[in-house]
């Protein structure tokens, strides 16, 4: 099965990286370089959470389809593999090196598994985090060797085989794959799992054999979900020639109802980022400007790079990252040790207060979102929104309502028909800013979010506890009360409603706006058409950008 994208599309040529969370980033270095033989092609860090390592694994000038790459959170809890997300990355290893491989991986004390996958044999071993790494022994196309390798030439890796991604049901990455992405379906084959589907991307353009061409995907029907964490991958990124390309993907993505994210400038490359409906978050990556691009290729790796808007915060930022030591050049990066940064816990639960935890560790994060439910909704349904902003910086709290309702009655109701619920909601927030407070995260550093009833219950509190949160997200909500005066501070808010929203009177919006903007809030106020009582990519993108925000400040 065969599909073009579009006339103006060239389909996708296949993989450009795959990256990972991590947790102890020298065991990491040790593991992708001295074991597996990849070169350490760029240090630099998490674009929104520059507290945190990106560290970059290739051939030797890190061509798309060989880069591995990883985000080491000291102390992170292990990951569960699930359905909705990769839980393998196979490399293309020389047919006739299986047997160095395996001895190479036994002899240094790893525990590696043998098969065969549609006819080809393979090994498969854990790294330091339990990521299932794979070595596919085939006749692929050879990559640029790393003079520096412990790997002899002729048994080196050859850039990405291919990903396998654990699926409810498979005809959705058919859709996407096949039917927006120019893919080819090559074939199924029973798996221990389940029925595993490859589809194969369009390669180089005369067809050669090209490098990470390969999606696999195991269909595991009532499978359980996976649970993020160390040895997690975050996400596929697949690969496109150029931005005009990208662009074109962009729109082809947002008109089938995938919401890609905005462009985000990744130094290296540009990516946009999007979800299929199992789960599995995709990215589609430029080719260039290449990671030669700020390093000479004999020194890539060696130094800290970081993007220009980071610069300032050098000094900061290298204090607060781990000390590591480069394999190749010797040198040291980063002044802390671990073990230094507080205890991660994995829920906050003051008392009385039932909270739902995602995303980045509370003891590793600097910036936190509390999230509020809206009436009948339940916390669960609010965290799923942190898929969707893909912020790996924030760690975020969700507080569960007795009765999936924050209070009885509709916010225009009259103050004392909504007592003492009310204020039972505001002291909960109240709580989880105590708590984030004594994790160090203060509550500059903390963005406070909810949807309809929640949302009226975010802005109530930043009106009138005169707490300086470092902002606040209003879907679909309003202000509850018009009567407080105190000053806002310039606080970043947005609000986006419909302007028939049966729930939220655009007058009372409107006047909201108004009101928070003559107290000196930060307002960025949209209304929009045919949304209904419900969630935009537009909506998403402005609490994104200004969630970032906090980010670049903490």
């Amino acid at each position: 099965m065969t599909s073009s994208p579009s006339s103006q599309i060239s389909p996708v040529q296949g993989l450009h990286h795959i990256t990972v969370m991590a947790s102890d980033p020298q065991r990491n270095i040790d593991f992708y370089t001295n074991v597996l033989g990849q070169r350490m092609v760029k240090v630099t860090v998490n674009f929104d959470d520059p507290g945190t390592y990106h560290l970059y694994y290739g051939d030797c000038t890190g061509q798309p389809g060989t880069i591995m790459t990883h985000f080491p959170w000291p102390a992170a809890a292990r990951g569960v593999r699930g359905n909705g997300e990769i839980v393998a990355t196979a490399y293309s290893a020389p047919a006739a090196s299986y047997d160095y491989w395996l001895g190479r991986l036994t002899g240094l004390g790893l525990e590696v598994r043998g098969d065969q996958r549609f006819g080809q044999p393979t090994l498969t071993v854990d790294d330091p985090d339990g990521t299932w790494v794979e070595l596919v022994f085939e006749d692929g196309a050879p990559v640029e060797e790393w003079p520096a390798s412990p790997i002899p030439p002729e048994h080196a890796l050859r850039g990405f085989h291919s990903v396998t991604g654990w699926v409810r049901e498979t005809g959705a990455v058919r859709d996407l794959l096949v039917g927006q992405l120019g893919f080819t379906e090559v074939g199924t084959e029973d798996d221990a799992e389940g029925q595993r589907t490859r589809f194969r991307g369009s390669g180089d353009d005369d067809g050669g054999a090209g490098v990470g061409l390969f999606v696999d995907v195991v269909e595991r029907p009532g499978g359980a979900r996976g649970s993020f964490g160390a040895g997690s991958v975050h996400h596929v990124a697949l690969r496109t020639r150029d931005d005009e390309q990208q662009t074109a993907y962009m729109g082809q993505l947002t008109a089938a109802g995938f919401r890609p994210t905005p462009v985000q400038d990744r130094q290296y490359f540009h990516s946009i980022y999007f979800r299929e409906s199992n789960g599995i978050l995709f990215e589609i990556a430029t080719d260039a400007p290449g990671f030669p691009d700020d390093e000479a290729v004999d020194e890539l790796g060696k130094h800290l790079k970081l993007p220009e808007w980071y610069e300032a915060r050098r000094p900061t930022i290298e204090a607060h990252l781990p000390r590591i030591v480069s394999p190749e050049y010797g040198v040291t990066l980063g002044t802390r040790e671990l073990g230094t940064a507080p205890a991660i816990q994995e829920e906050t639960a003051p008392s009385g207060i039932q909270v739902l935890t995602a995303g980045r560790p509370l003891g590793e994060a600097r910036v936190a979102a509390i999230l509020l439910h809206g009436r009948g909704g339940t916390a669960q349904d609010i965290l799923s929104l942190e898929g969707d902003l893909n912020l790996s910086a924030f760690t975020y709290l969700a507080p569960q309502a007795d009765g999936n309702s924050w209070y009885p009655q509709s916010f225009l109701a009259p103050l004392e028909q909504n007592q003492p619920h009310l204020d039972a909601a505001l002291a909960t927030v109240d709580a989880l800013l105590a708590e984030l407070e004594a994790q160090g995260i203060g509550p500059q550093n903390v963005v406070l979010g909810g949807f309809s009833q929640g949302a009226c219950l975010a802005l109530e509190y930043a009106s009138r506890s005169g707490v300086r949160l470092g902002g606040v997200v209003a879907l679909s909500g309003a202000l509850i009360t018009l009567d407080e005066t105190g000053d806002l501070d310039g606080l970043p808010v947005f609000m986006g409603n419909a302007p028939d929203d049966a729930h939220i009177p655009l007058d009372r919006f409107q006047a909201s706006e108004e009101l928070l903007r003559s107290r000196g809030a930060s307002v960025d106020a949209r209304v929009f058409p045919g949304l209904g009582h419900a969630i935009n990519a537009e909506e998403l993108d402005a609490m994104r950008a200004l969630m970032q925000a906090v980010v670049g400040q903490a």
